[in-house]
Order: structure tokens, then C-alpha cells, then sequence
């Protein structure tokens, strides 16, 4: 099990749940922008944010957004060392550094110092894009090998000042690489892992690599924090990281709705049917998040569906222009195709 450390009220490691991180794509010199990004994020989940901290404005915008977050508030900071202890003094929860390139040991040294005085856990941060000249000189390119080499000895150099309430990430664009690299970290170090695959893409791309990407680290047992990184809104970041975790068996994310892929049997709109159950259980999992342990099955022919929906704890077998209901592995009744989604739903709140 991986050390423990805690940023705000979120524990990461040690057995923790994974949680969720985004970080916010506003000036954090515009405070009220940034408030309100942070409050949108924390409204569709997220448990951690990170905002950019390059310069004095930075610190300011940041010391108001602490000041409205109800979740923790993370520095992050490139190459001015003095941004980062201005930021504990603003009420960093954590930071988020890659030592080589914030100046000296000296520099480095400073930030532990104030980090240590304040309680702050430190995620030291490298990536494909960052490695240190000798590292790729060595390795003649950027390797899992070259990150997890970088990420260890960075994390040598804040526990030569005595500082152990560390994070490691280490991210590249490469899912295999990115999955190599963690692997090579997680056999060496206990400290916790913030995991992601950086530079994901567009929505469309970049949900598919982070699926691939965390979403095989996490089967293996790998993560104690993550972000999936979007060229999109950073809500759409939480609500894919939510799925994912779902997904995966580590979180619950709504009523596990199984359907099935249509094929020239089904004489149903089971996309829509399917669709819709899917939204109005998202509606009754929020009044109620018991439901959120149910599998409900939405099948869209009478040969694999009676068999699916009985193994559901509610479902619909289609046929033609109809559905037969099911519940707890019993049937219930025929219902019209335009009134499968109404009646299924009556079933599961009258049952439930």
C-alpha cells in the first residue's frame, strides 16, 4: 500500500478511493472567472482543482479562489521557485512542481522549507516534454525509462532536504509509454501516483486514450489520484473521469445500464429506449444515490435478452414493437415499444 498524504480534506494513497482532479483553463489572475469555473467543476464532481500560478497577479487570483473553493486548491508552478511559497501563503492545499526546472537546489530547498512549515504536500510533476538533457542524452529520446528515471531522482532531491509528503506523477502523450513509466515508479516507490496520460487530445480522441491510458494503470492496481487532460471545457474532463472510474469498478457513477449493440434482429429504436432509461436513472440517481447500485438491462432481441435482463436487477427484452419487463430475475409484463421507458422506470420506484 502506498504512503498517504493529504491535500485539504482528500487523502491520496494509503487506501484512499481515487479521486478526481481537473485543473482550471482561466487567468487565475481573473479571480471571478476562476471562482466560477472551480464552482462548476466542483458541481459535476471534481475533489481537486489546480489552477496556474506564474506571476504575482496569479497569487492574488488564487488567494480569492481559495478563499470560495469548498474543495482542495492546487499551485501549479514552473520555473519561479518564489510562486510557490507565495502560494502556500495564500493557502495552497498542495503544489505542483518539477524541481529541474525551478532553479538551484537552493531554490528547491526553499520550497520544502516553507512546504514543511505549512503542512503542504508537494506532487512532483514530470513529463515527456520536461526531461532533463542528461536523461535524454543517455536514453537518446524520451523513454519510460528517462521519466520514471527523472521522476525518482527529483523525488531524492526533496527527501535530501528531509521531505517525504510527496505525489509522483509522470505523464506522457505515449499510452504505452505512460503505462511503462508508471509501472517502473510504482515497483520502486511507495509514495502515491497522480496519474493521466498528458496531452490527451480533443474529446474525442483523448477520452479513448484515457480510457486505454489510466484506465489500464487503474485495472493493475495503479493510482491514488487522477486527471484526465481534455481540449475541452474541464468539466467534461470530471464527468469522462467519473465514467472511467465507474467503469473500472472503483466508483459508482449511476445505475450500471447494460444494452446490448443492436444488430438486424432488433425491431426496436433501441437507441433511443436505451438513451433515455440511461438519462432518467442518471435524474433518479441523483435524487437517490441508492440506486446507484442496480444493473439494469436494456436488450434489444428475444435472444440474448431474456438471459441478460434476468441476470439484471431490472431490464426489457425487446421484440417486435415491444418489451417484456423483467425484475429480480422474474417476468413482469409486456408493455408498447413508446411506453418501454416510462414503465420500466415506474417498476424500478415502486420495487426499489
Amino acid at each position: 500500500m502506498k504512503k498517504q498524504v493529504k491535500a485539504g480534506n482528500v487523502y491520496i494513497g494509503g487506501g484512499a478511493p481515487v479521486s478526481i482532479q481537473s485543473m482550471c483553463n482561466t487567468k487565475t489572475a481573473d479571480a471571478a472567472a476562476s471562482i466560477e469555473q472551480v464552482k462548476r467543476l466542483e458541481e459535476a464532481g471534481c475533489e481537486i482543482v489546480r489552477l496556474t500560478v506564474p506571476d504575482q497577479d496569479a497569487v492574488e487570483g488564487f488567494r480569492e479562489v481559495k478563499r470560495h473553493a469548498n474543495i482542495p486548491v492546487v499551485a501549479d508552478i514552473h520555473f519561479d521557485h518564489r510562486m510557490a511559497i507565495a502560494a502556500m501563503d495564500a493557502g495552497a492545499d498542495k503544489i505542483r512542481i518539477n524541481p529541474g526546472n525551478i532553479g538551484s537546489e537552493e531554490n528547491v530547498k526553499a520550497v520544502v522549507d516553507k512546504a514543511k512549515a505549512c503542512h503542504v504536500p508537494i506532487r512532483v510533476g514530470v513529463n515527456g516534454g520536461s526531461l532533463e538533457k542528461d536523461i535524454l542524452a543517455r536514453h537518446g529520446r524520451v523513454t519510460a525509462e528517462g521519466l520514471a528515471e527523472s521522476a525518482l531522482r527529483n523525488v531524492a532531491l526533496l527527501e535530501k532536504f528531509g521531505f517525504e509528503d510527496i505525489v509522483i506523477s509522470l505523464k506522457s502523450s505515449d499510452v504505452q509509454m505512460n503505462y511503462d513509466a508508471y509501472k517502473i515508479v510504482d515497483r520502486e516507490s511507495d509514495y502515491p501516483l497522480h496519474i493521466g496520460v498528458t496531452e490527451a487530445g480533443t474529446p474525442s480522441r483523448g477520452r479513448i486514450k484515457s480510457a486505454a491510458g489510466i484506465g489500464a494503470l487503474l485495472l493493475a492496481g495503479i493510482g491514488d489520484t487522477l486527471r484526465v487532460s481534455l481540449t475541452a471545457d474541464p468539466v467534461e474532463e470530471v464527468y469522462f473521469a467519473r465514467e472511467l472510474l465507474a467503469a473500472v469498478g472503483l466508483r459508482r457513477n449511476g445505475p450500471n445500464v447494460v444494452s446490448c449493440p443492436t444488430c438486424g434482429r432488433t425491431e426496436v429504436d433501441l437507441e433511443r429506449i436505451a438513451t433515455d432509461v440511461e438519462r432518467r436513472l442518471a435524474d433518479l440517481y441523483r435524487k437517490d444515490p441508492a440506486v446507484g447500485d442496480l444493473t439494469v438491462a436494456v436488450m434489444g432481441c428475444a435472444v440474448n435478452g431474456p438471459g441478460e435482463a434476468r441476470e439484471a436487477d431490472y431490464g426489457v427484452a425487446c421484440g417486435k414493437g415491444e418489451g417484456l419487463l423483467f425484475a429480480k430475475g422474474g417476468i413482469v409484463r409486456k408493455v408498447k415499444e413508446e411506453d418501454i421507458t416510462e414503465e420500466l422506470l415506474k417498476l424500478i420506484c415502486k420495487r426499489f
